[in-house]
């Protein structure tokens, strides 16, 4: 027994070692801000609607479900609908799926694997060339022959357990694919929601002006009647009221694309109109904006936890190239009964086994195996490459839309400033214009400036709103505190 028990225990130990680099995860990036100089504490405040100062709070978590934040019934609804009807959402939630079942198919390697057989024959013997077969001599004879086959190649060197790491590891991409997934849908449903509302507020600045320009021609229109303007201040206020009229339809092909945009992400078809409608005044600023510490975004990324599985995925392959240059071995066991007749099956002299082993080594392929350990290799690299250009791109985007933040504020601060500057501007025009004391170009030129302003105001106010959006998503939206998709268990 012991000569049986010692290749058992050989093949047991050989059986822990696992050729190939063993993954190490990547540390953090060594910074310690987003902007070469400390970001403000606080944004700027405007004394207008969406004029709020933001705070910025270093170091605070994200809500899984921040866009509850903004305050909108509407908008949370279409949220929920867009996480259940989505087809994106659906299709990374079964490649997740398929991932998942790959690698528990590839376990199964660690067992072995047990057949069965059951062949029944009629047959007859070449009595010209052969002796019959069977002991009555008979050249007519049955044969029924049973057996099970036991088949079993022990992972000695790790080529399995390095196969199941990769395909874990593309498993664990997947699924943090499917949080980006997530992330994406609910950023651009809320991109769309905002700029929704924008485009509505300036149809409205734009439909008012076009209202004023309307009623300053009608009383134009009167005065060149009377003889009291000339016709040049007609045809001037006529041009303009047109140019407000061009302003008109761009605006409205652009609502109507976005709210397409929104019925897609929703899984509706064009034709299916949600009953939600978005503006300005039903969506409120939050205030206080969570900044993670550089050292926590590498963890809250998906894109970044997605580019470091594959990473791993790629270490794993090094160790499968290696495993395939070493020796393969395999140990198989056949054993079952063959009778002429089934009432003997299982009489005396119908058992019949065989046990084997066997080892295998390439010993020339050309090169072939060599090369693809090397590229093997290489694929490491690149994904090394890859993940630390996530990375970057990753802390580009958050610094991107702090500053965003910071001069969104600013930008709105101006936009409201101005837009009081010119409403001012425009009612002493029109005082100036009743007493006659300037020329009515004087009035045109201070209501088309007044006009842009306007506008100017509303793309301002709605900007804070689409880039506080942004900063969440360059965050990595809380995914990790949600709780309103179930998240898939990971295979291990």
């Amino acid at each position: 027994m012991r000569g049986p028990l010692a290749t058992i225990g050989l093949v047991l130990f050989l059986g822990a070692c696992t050729v190939g680099p063993d993954f190490q995860k990547p540390a953090p990036p060594k910074v310690e801000g987003y902007a070469p100089q400390p970001l403000p504490t606080a944004t700027a405040k405007t004394p207008s609607p969406g004029g709020e100062a933001q705070r910025l709070v270093s170091g605070s978590n994200i809500p899984g479900q921040w866009w509850t934040l903004f305050h909108s019934t509407q908008l949370d609804g279409l949220i929920d609908e867009a996480l259940k009807a989505n087809p994106d959402l659906e299709s990374a939630q079964a490649s997740l799926r398929v991932a998942q079942e790959n690698v528990r198919a590839q376990q199964g390697a660690y067992f072995p694997t047990v057949g069965a057989n059951f062949t029944p024959s009629r047959n007859k013997t070449a009595t010209g060339a052969l002796s019959p077969a069977s002991s009555s001599g008979n050249p007519y004879y049955s044969l029924y022959t049973g057996q099970v086959t036991i088949s079993y190649v022990p992972d000695v060197f790790g080529l399995n357990r390095r196969t199941v790491e990769s395909l874990q590891a593309q498993a664990d991409a997947q699924r943090f694919a499917l949080e980006a997934t997530y992330l994406t849908l609910t950023s651009n449903v809320v991109a769309a929601a905002i700029e929704e509302a924008s485009l509505r507020g300036q149809i409205d600045a734009t439909s008012d002006v076009i209202q004023a320009e309307t009623e300053s021609l009608h009383i134009l229109q009167r005065q060149l009647a009377l003889g009291q303007v000339a016709g040049a201040d007609v045809a001037a206020q006529e041009a303009a009221l047109a140019q407000a009229r061009a302003n008109l339809p761009p605006l409205e092909k652009q609502l109507a694309q976005e709210r397409d945009l929104l019925k897609a992400l929703l899984g509706r078809f064009p034709s299916n109109e949600p009953k939600a409608r978005f503006d300005l005044a039903g969506l409120q600023l939050p205030q206080d904006l969570p900044v993670s510490l550089p050292s926590k975004l590498v963890e809250q990324r998906p894109d970044i936890r997605a580019a470091e599985e594959q990473l791993h995925s790629a270490s794993a392959e090094v160790g499968v190239a290696i495993a395939n240059m070493l020796p393969n071995i395999s140990l198989t066991a056949n054993g079952g009964y063959a009778a002429n007749d089934m009432s003997h099956f299982f009489g005396p002299g119908t058992a019949f086994w065989s046990l084997a082993a066997s080892v295998s080594q390439t010993l020339f392929d050309g090169g072939m195996l060599h090369h693809r350990t090397e590229a093997a290799r290489d694929a490491f690299q690149e994904a090394a490459a890859q993940y630390r250009s996530t990375v970057i791109a990753a802390f580009q985007n958050v610094a991107d839309a702090l500053h965003a933040v910071e001069s969104d504020a600013n930008a709105l601060a101006a936009a409201a400033d101005a837009e009081g500057a010119a409403r001012t501007t425009l009612d002493i025009t029109r005082r100036q214009l009743a007493l006659g004391q300037i020329a009515y170009l004087a009035l045109l030129n201070a209501e088309q400036t007044h006009q842009q302003a306007e506008l100017n105001l509303v793309v301002a106010r709605a900007q804070r709103y689409a880039d506080t959006a942004a900063l969440f998503e360059a965050l990595g939206g809380g995914w990790w505190n949600r709780a309103d998709v179930a998240a898939e268990t990971p295979v291990r």
